[in-house]
């Protein structure tokens, strides 16, 4: 057998190879004809190819150089050199190089699809989705070209019209493990799970080792709540792929679902370790750490992401950057990084037609808190005492009923209560057009299972944002926000997106809570017989080194006295009991509060003296709580939302001697009021007098001003005048 004809044999069994996805043996095979022919433009791109599969890309990218030198017209040489481009994320050079196969063949379909392909990674959707139609316009049955458009859909959040492609995709190319995980991906964002579920199973039965599969099977569950099956998932997605940043990251956020924090934040340090530029990890995991008291280095991350939010970049989720950055405008822009990422306007519904007036204006309160938390403790009497003559009220329930004693009163005091679990972002904007809700209110923002996908389709003619999240949305489409001059002063307008209806106190509260008769004793709750007590029971994320320090510096002024804390894990609690001791104080001075009935709770604070707030992040419900209970509560005036929020409740219930505004100023109030009994004994004498005579808890006041403002709000909206600050004060 002559040289010519060992190397069209050794090419064509390399041909074979490439085929079955043999890509070692094509390799060898076109390795062994390149050596007989080394300037067989046919080799060399092939290998090319080959190398790329093999992720070789640095011989590839030399193979496919040499191959359109001796063919300036190689279309395939070209188009392998811009694939080793986009392979190394090098996608300028990537765009170049499709552009030069496309010159040179213009018909060439594939070029058409990796231009579209590379477009999409840079985030030009609408370009991309031009490139894909031209691929298949060209090539009817390209499986790829479809499957990628519909990738490009789901960028977009057009998820329906996506499902369309892939389901293209899969009738073109059943096996196309790609188009069937990301139709399962369409599913999950339109929370049909079950069905999603079936597709990612369906990618794994084709492609065992699919390890995106895996990752998107674990998120679905995750989004549904079923953290232990997601945990499954990810764990084998990290067995197929230890180093895959993004199923570290996801499994950080499932064990921080299972409450596993010190794992959790291993799974983020691992995840950022890998790539550093994963989006909004940085601010994920100061913020897990904040939730086990871990504050190495905090001030020097706190500065590096507030000085990230300035610049734009993808760092922190708008929550955790209420506990993290001091000042409202960077929790602005975080709002404002976030929802164009993740919730952008979506005008697929198009705008709505102003029609005829109900004859009741229509409320629809927007919740994942239907349920036993804090925001329906909170609101619940609210809902109670709203004018059903004036108003009809819908309650839009995220979440399904948890059957407790909170929620059966949420269903006797709205008109309707609609489940909407399980519905599409799109499919509950619909159902609240249908049924003419005028008003939607946002009660979740963007704390945790919140949906602000919904209202950026536009579920109402007025949108607006209230008591669960405490801060701007940052969004064109939220035309209101609820709060008081205490809590956004004039000067702080401008960092606010929304227009203010401007209230005596933002904070609604229930009057019937119940303070269990149950008259605790010292003992029974592990506080020393002697000395004065300090408590704050919020969240371990609202602690840091700054506002630790203050309160041990309280504590070293003040002989025998102690602080009562509540922990939510045992990691933060010996955390802090490390950073006592760090600080020189004894550690058994830190007493940790356990979670009890709400009841007992609310009575655990009258065997307390004073409760200390936090900063940036005051108490919220809880200042209200110990207020109700009849205990003191001094805070320190933050820069933002939520660090004037215990102020503006001091303000509503006159007692404005509590707020401080400096760190030595919380301090000596502290100091003052533990070693001076007459002045805490006239503090509680004067906070008893004001508990039900004052605005704070004056439930049926707060709803007349609140629907007042309601009416003037629905009344700009029938004059066609656009949204503009009210007081209601």
């Amino acid at each position: 057998m002559d040289n010519l004809e060992e190397a069209k044999k050794f090419f064509l069994v390399g041909l074979a190879c490439l085929e079955s996805k043999n890509y070692s043996g094509a390799e060898l095979n076109f390795e062994k004809s390149l050596k007989i022919l080394p300037n067989r433009v046919s080799v060399l791109t092939n290998l090319s190819a080959v190398k790329i599969k093999l992720k070789k890309i640095t011989e590839a990218k030399e193979l496919g150089l040499r191959s359109v030198a001796l063919d300036p017209m190689n279309g395939q040489g070209y188009l392998n050199i811009g694939l080793a481009n986009k392979e190394e994320k090098d996608f300028n050079s990537a765009l170049t190089y499709f552009d030069k196969a496309i010159e040179v063949e213009p018909n060439f379909a594939e070029a058409w699809c990796n231009k579209g392909s590379t477009l999409n990674a840079l985030k030009h959707y609408e370009e991309a989705l031009t490139h894909f139609d031209k691929a298949i316009e060209l090539s009817p049955g390209y499986a790829e070209a479809w499957c990628n458009k519909g990738s490009t859909l789901n960028a977009l959040k057009h998820y329906e019209e996506a499902l369309t492609h892939f389901d293209k995709a899969i009738e073109r190319a059943p096996n196309n493990a790609e188009a069937w995980c990301n139709k399962g991906a369409s599913l999950t964002h339109l929370s049909r799970l079950n069905e999603a579920l079936s597709h990612f199973d369906k990618a794994i039965e084709i492609e065992p080792d699919y390890v995106e599969a895996w990752c998107n099977k674990g998120a679905a569950y995750t989004d549904h709540d079923q953290a232990n099956e997601a945990l499954v998932c990810i764990n084998q997605a990290l067995n197929l792929n230890p180093l895959h940043a993004e199923a570290w990251n996801n499994k950080g956020i499932i064990l921080n679902k299972l409450k596993r924090l010190g794992e959790a934040i291993e799974a983020f340090e691992k995840a950022l370790s890998l790539n550093p530029n994963l989006e909004f990890l940085a601010g994920t995991l100061l913020q897990s750490r904040l939730q086990i008291c871990e504050w190495k280095s905090f001030l020097m991350q706190r500065d590096s992401l507030c000085d990230q939010i300035k610049h734009g970049l993808k760092s922190v989720h708008p929550f955790p950057s209420l506990a993290i950055c001091p000042t409202e405008d960077n929790h602005q822009q975080a709002a404002k990084i976030w929802a164009q990422d993740k919730c952008p306007p979506n005008l697929t519904l198009g705008p709505i037609t102003k029609g005829d007036k109900n004859s009741k204006i229509r409320l629809g309160y927007f919740s994942a808190d239907f349920i036993n938390h804090p925001v329906a403790a909170l609101t619940v009497e609210l809902f109670e005492l709203h004018n059903k003559d004036q108003f009809e009220i819908f309650a839009f329930s995220l979440k399904p009923s948890d059957g407790s004693t909170l929620r059966q009163r949420l269903d006797s005091a709205f008109d309707r209560v609609i489940d909407i679990h399980g519905m599409s972002d799109k499919a509950v904007a619909e159902l609240s057009r249908e049924l003419n809700i005028d008003i939607a209110i946002d009660l979740g923002g963007y704390t945790a299972e919140s949906r602000t996908g919904i209202f950026a389709y536009r579920a109402a003619p007025i949108q607006l944002s209230y008591i669960g999240y405490l801060g701007s949305m940052g969004v064109g489409y939220m035309d209101y926000l609820i709060a008081d001059p205490t809590i956004i002063p004039p000067e702080s307008v401008q960092y606010y997106s929304e227009k203010i209806v401007y209230l005596p106190s933002y904070q609604v509260n229930d009057r019937k809570r119940e303070i269990s008769k149950r008259k605790f004793t010292r003992p029974d709750l592990g506080l020393p017989e002697e000395g004065f007590i300090f408590c704050c029971f919020n969240h371990n994320y609202k602690f840091n080194p700054v506002i630790f320090d203050s309160w041990i510096r309280i504590l070293n002024a003040v002989d025998k006295s102690v602080l009562f804390l509540y922990a939510d894990n045992l990691l933060a609690k010996e955390n802090l009991k490390n950073e006592a001791v760090a600080r020189g104080i004894n550690p058994e001075r830190l007493i940790f509060g356990a979670r009890i009935p709400a009841a007992e709770y609310l009575a655990r604070y009258q065997v307390c003296n004073l409760f200390l707030d936090t900063l940036p992040y005051n108490a919220g419900t809880t200042a209200s709580d110990a207020l109700w209970a009849g205990l003191p509560v001094i805070t320190r005036v933050g820069q933002s939302f939520a660090g004037r929020m215990a102020a503006s409740l001091l303000n509503a219930i006159d007692m404005p001697e509590l707020i401080t505004h400096s760190q030595a100023e919380y301090e000596a109030l502290a100091i003052e009021l533990a070693t001076r009994p007459d002045k805490i004994k006239g503090i509680k004498e004067k906070l008893q007098q004001n508990r039900l005579t004052t605005p704070l808890f004056n439930t049926p006041l707060f709803t007349e001003k609140l629907e007042t403002a309601y009416l003037n709000i629905y009344r700009r909206y029938q004059s066609d005048l656009a949204p503009e600050h009210i007081q209601i004060l």
